[in-house]
Formats: C-alpha cells, structure tokens, sequence
C-alpha cells in the first residue's frame, strides 16, 4: 500500500514547502486539479524537479483528448496521469496507450460514475494502471465515504490496482487499510494538521502495518 499526499489548495512555493515536510513518509505527490488550474502543469514540473525521488501525479481529470493530455502531462514529468471513468472508452483507450509510449500510468477516477462495478470491468478491461474511487467534496460534506464503492471495485478488477480518496483522516486509516487498497489517497487529512510531518509519519507506520 501507498500513500499519496493531494495538494489542491497551495502555488508552487507552498507545495514545495508542504511536501519537504513530509517528504519521507509519502511515495506519491498529487497536483491536484485546482493546482493545474491555477499553475498549470508548471506545477507538476517544479514539484518533479525538487522531489525527484517522489512519483507526481497530475490531477487533470481527463475528459477528451486522451492521448493528447498525458502526453503533455508526461513531458512535465508526471508518472501518473488522471483521467475520468465517466469519459468514452475511446479517451480512456488514447491516454492508456500514449501512458505506455512515455512508460507512465494511468489512473482512472470513479467520481461520479453511476454503475461503479460494470465501469470498473470496462476501465479495467481497457487497461489501466489504477482504479480510484473518489467521494468528492460535495459529497464528503454530505456524509458519504468510499468504501462501499472500495469493495465493489476490489470484487471485478482483476488488473488494475485500486486507490481510495476522499476525506481519509488519521481518524479513519484503519477502516481504508482494512478495505487493502493500493494507494491511499489523503489531502486535508495531512495539509490541515499542525503538526504535517507528525500525521504523516503515523499514517505511513499504520499502513506499513498492514
């Protein structure tokens, strides 16, 4: 198991800050999409070029233009490229492809995916390197938690790892790592904490735990 660190809400200076902190305890770096939004994949290529024994993720949630997209992101030094399970397999099949020409990978984000167990087949039949179920902001504020969803997606894939975001806090660690996803995903859960490199550390010693 992993755990990514999402920034969503920093620039670039803050990023880089937030992740020195904490560098040791987490494997993958998000830029999270209001980050490419705001910097663009900038981002992406300034947190590569100082933390280049960290994997990036880009968040840029693809919709269309599949191959396109990751292979700009890939130029900026991602190694994982998001892109989003409600699109056409056609979208989902261009960036698999150009991911594997760079020789990075794909995830696939569930948010908002109306049938998540025949999406996840389809998804994993099309060759992606991750599935991720993902309880959005609006949803997380309404009370909702992935994993439900972790466990229907973990019973069809029979490729592809699986990843969780979503809301996860040290609080609720044990209930994810109990549901054995690849890659744990938590962003407030880590930035909003006083004392960043302290939760991390924690968090990284429960899943090394298992």
């Amino acid at each position: 198991m992993k755990l990514q660190l999402a920034l969503d809400l920093v620039n670039i200076p803050e990023a880089i800050e937030v992740v020195r902190e904490v560098q040791e305890y987490i494997d993958i770096v998000e830029i999270g999409t209001p980050v490419v939004i705001n910097e663009g994949l900038h981002a992406v290529k300034a947190i590569k070029e100082a933390f280049p024994s960290l994997q990036v993720l880009a968040d840029l949630k693809i919709m269309d233009a599949g191959g396109y997209e990751v292979m700009k992101a890939s130029e900026a030094g991602a190694d994982i490229i998001t892109v989003l399970g409600a699109t056409t397999d056609a979208t989902i099949k261009g960036a698999v492809e150009e991911a594997r020409k760079q020789g990075k990978s794909v995830l696939v984000d569930m948010i908002n995916v109306k049938d998540i167990a025949q999406r996840a087949r389809e998804i994993d039949a099309l060759g992606a390197d991750y599935i991720c179920v993902h309880t959005g902001y609006d949803l997380q504020a309404a009370g909702q938690s992935p994993f439900e969803e972790l466990r229907t997606i973990k019973s069809v894939v029979k490729n592809a790892k699986t990843a969780v975001a979503g809301g996860i806090k040290l609080a609720t660690l044990p209930e994810v790592i109990a549901a054995q996803p690849d890659l744990i995903i938590v962003g407030g859960g880590i930035t909003s904490q006083e004392d960043k490199k302290a939760v991390a550390a924690e968090m990284k010693s429960l899943i090394a735990q298992g």
